[in-house]
């Protein structure tokens, strides 16, 4: 299986996954042809540059002669567009939802608009000059560019997959319909670039799988249109919703809601650096210089190692501790009942010696890692801990199956472990087991031992 493993440790933006992909051999010609293909009066510039030492290829898009911006040049630079602008007379006031849309947005952060209404009023351009408004771009039409533009229909998938979620994450910020959110005239041109050729440029990397690594968010604020916000902004937030992040203390935007769009989109899953043979890797730059980080991207693409892939699979899960000192063992029984039936993959516990000598016990639960905030709750609210400690692991699992036998008393489940075909473990179902005992008042050891020996004399053939 070929793969593609991004590491985003420096954050990801439309712009940086570009520069990755055709750092790693994407061909540049096949992504300015597909800007081209788009026909919405952009371009790309592709070039060399050097980050931290370390040497990438950085893509920009230019909206006629407009280059896309880092969210805090755009808005240094129209600060002191606004300051030279000619004050509006005030016969003819700049009215509230003028101002709010009187800008062109760009990548690091893409920003959109809901509109319920349309307007005929006109905006002051950049420069101060008037300039026809426009509520920008909704999805209905940017599906329709991309459906009409000559990529293949995977791509097409992809692109749209990208932008609906973007449109689904601030939809729900502002509280409006997807069918409301609006993507600005110049920001939109910028998002489109960034995402069709994201996915056009990803297809043509032939991989089975795209896996991404915990994410560097960055920190401290961000100016946006509707004043200044904690990063990561509200729109990033919510499009990583069940993904690993961080941050390392730089205090900027690292992730922007494009490249987090990216992201949720085309990996598979998130994991650390995976088994594979290494065939080539590429990286992509971002605009910034930040003291001691490389401000780039890293695209590895090879071969899942085999040798492991093929006997095992793997998967993320995540592990949940706390530490129970005071717990009446009645509760931990029923404790553990509810998490797993609430969807704990495993749940069990271990004598520990803890503090000041007292005897207590470890509570270890494995979950998937969507299911770990709602255990958390559930381990806070039916014991006594104070904290819970939570990680992410990998773990490989044989394949499993399930065959019915029949016994005496009626049929039994048999759980059956393999290893590259080869059938490694069996065992019979323990709660049919119990409940057939129950019923039929046989001892439970010998039904188990009836449904292992009625399953250990089939014909497997």
């Amino acid at each position: 299986m070929r793969i593609a493993y991004l590491e985003c440790f420096s954050g990801i933006s439309g712009d940086m996954f570009l520069g990755a992909l055709v750092d790693a051999g994407v061909p540049p010609r096949l992504l300015e042809e597909t800007v081209a293909a788009l026909d919405v009066g952009a371009r790309l510039s592709i070039s060399r540059v050097v980050r931290s030492g370390i040497s990438a290829t950085k893509v920009d898009v230019y909206v006629g002669d407009e280059k896309d911006l880092p969210r805090e040049e755009y808005w240094a630079q129209k600060s002191k567009s606004v300051e030279r602008a000619p004050t509006p007379a005030k016969s003819q006031p700049l009215h509230d939802h003028e101002r709010e849309h009187n800008h062109h947005d760009h990548e690091h952060g893409h920003e959109y608009h809901h509109s319920q209404q349309n307007s005929s009023a006109d905006t002051v351009s950049r420069a101060g000059a008037p300039a026809p408004h426009s509520h920008g771009r909704g999805l209905t039409e940017i599906r329709e560019i991309i459906g009409k533009s000559a990529i293949t229909d995977r791509a097409k998938k992809s692109a749209i997959a990208i932008f609906e979620a973007l449109g689904v994450a601030e939809a729900k910020i502002h509280n409006v319909t997807v069918d409301q959110v609006h993507f600005h005239e110049v920001g939109a041109v910028d998002a489109m670039v960034d995402i069709v050729c994201a996915a056009v440029g990803a297809e043509s990397l032939g991989v089975d799988e795209f896996l991404c690594s915990p994410l560097n968010v960055g920190g401290g604020t961000v100016e946006c249109a509707h004043g200044t916000f904690p990063v990561p902004a509200p729109a990033t937030v919510e499009l990583l919703k069940d993904a690993p992040v961080y941050s390392s203390g730089v205090q900027a935007e690292l992730v922007t809601p494009t490249g987090a769009a990216i992201v949720k989109t085309l990996a598979r899953r998130f994991s650390v650096f995976p088994e594979m043979k290494i065939e080539k890797s590429g990286y992509g730059a971002g605009s910034r210089e930040f003291p001691g980080l490389p401000n780039v991207a890293r695209l590895t693409i090879g071969e899942k190692a085999t040798s492991l892939a093929a006997k095992t699979a793997s998967e993320t899960i995540t592990v949940l501790e706390a530490n129970l000192d005071d717990l009446n063992p009645q509760v931990f029984g029923y404790v553990m009942d509810r998490l797993l039936g609430e969807g704990a993959l495993d749940a069990f516990g271990m004598p520990v010696q803890m503090k000041k000598n007292r005897p207590g016990t470890l509570l270890t639960v494995l979950c998937k890692p969507e299911d770990a905030s709602r255990l958390t709750q559930l381990i806070f609210s039916e014991t006594t801990t104070l904290g819970v400690r939570r990680r992410d692991e990998v773990r490989q699992t044989l394949a499993r199956r399930w065959e019915n036998v029949r016994t005496p008393w009626g049929e039994v489940r048999i759980k059956i472990a393999s290893l590259n075909g080869t059938v490694t473990n069996y065992a019979p179902e323990f709660e049919d087991c119990r409940r057939i005992a129950a019923e039929h008042h046989v001892p439970l050891k010998t039904v188990m031992q009836e449904a292992a020996r009625a399953y250990a004399g089939i014909d497997h053939k």
